[in-house]
């Protein structure tokens, strides 16, 4: 049972989760909206990205361990981590039904739990825990539907981008104090040059600097940033479990503008997933 004292801060680092994974839901949205490859799109994002996250980081007090080093290793690292993510999250995208995608991504919570409990000794919660096992279940239903098909490869990218986006949940969660900023600007950096070699620079029109702008300069840095706050006030298990809320809104954004309807099987699988949500969330909320 958790403390009466330490419940309101879960609920913040809730919130934030919440509308973190809001905003980053725009990241399909602008993939589909770009129609140019994923090497591409993740260039232009990370250019802009680095603006917003830049003026940031100059406005922000640095934190003490950043300031007793130019480059601490565990920036860098989450900076290795947040580029893989996204340039994995955005190639699966254009090689997947972005309903699968955003689906794959809710089973953070296992792979979050998994590295809790190895870099840090974390307990999860039994409600979490039980969470996370029927999560199994809704991705190997998502998984079921693409068996054969070719956007496996696709599913497969998802996979390793929660693998990188759970890890990097743990980092923050074991350095709490790390400059959200600076860190956020090192995985954007990185992106863009690891990126630049492999843009298709003929394929860039107005609609993929539109794209790249929306996306780079507003939505994805937001939630990067509120998303990346909440391990400060939450464990990283129960913080990943806010996955879910960009597998509903962008499979949302992306039926909506661009009449891609998630497949039977998907649905099943995000239905099953949600439902674990509800149940890890709304069950430890009445025993406090």
């Amino acid at each position: 049972m958790v403390a009466d004292e330490e419940f309101p801060r879960r609920r913040r680092g809730w919130a934030l989760a919440a509308a973190g994974m809001l905003f980053v839901s725009t990241d399909a949205f602008f993939v589909r909206l770009s129609e140019v490859d994923g090497w591409t799109l993740a260039f232009l994002m990370a250019c802009g990205s680095m603006v917003t996250l830049g003026a940031a980081a100059v406005r922000s007090r640095p934190s003490p361990s950043t300031t007793r080093s130019r480059m601490p290793p565990t920036m860098l690292l989450i900076g290795v981590l947040n580029a893989a993510t996204q340039v994995l999250f955005i190639t699966a995208v254009t090689r997947s039904e972005v309903s699968n995608v955003v689906v794959i991504v809710a089973a953070a919570p296992l792979f979050a739990s998994l590295a809790a409990w190895l870099l840090l000794r974390e307990r999860t919660d039994t409600r979490v825990l039980i969470a996370t096992v029927v999560t199994v279940g809704g991705i190997a239903t998502v998984m079921s539907g693409s068996l054969g098909s070719p956007t496996l490869d696709g599913d497969l990218l998802a996979i390793g981008a929660i693998g990188a986006f759970a890890t990097t949940i743990v980092v923050w969660r074991r350095f709490p104090d790390l400059d959200r900023a600076r860190t956020l600007v090192v995985g954007s950096a990185l992106m863009a040059l690891g990126s630049a070699p492999f843009v298709d620079w003929d394929a860039i029109d107005s609609r993929a600097v539109l794209a790249g702008a929306l996306m780079g300069l507003v939505f994805n840095p937001t939630g990067r940033m509120l998303y990346s706050s909440a391990p400060r006030w939450a464990p990283a298990a129960e913080v990943a479990m806010f996955a879910p809320v960009e597998t509903v809104a962008a499979t949302v954004w992306v039926w909506v503008a661009f009449g891609e309807q998630p497949p039977g099987a998907t649905v099943a699988g995000g239905i099953i997933v949600l439902g674990a949500l509800v149940f890890a969330t709304t069950g430890r909320a009445t025993q406090n």
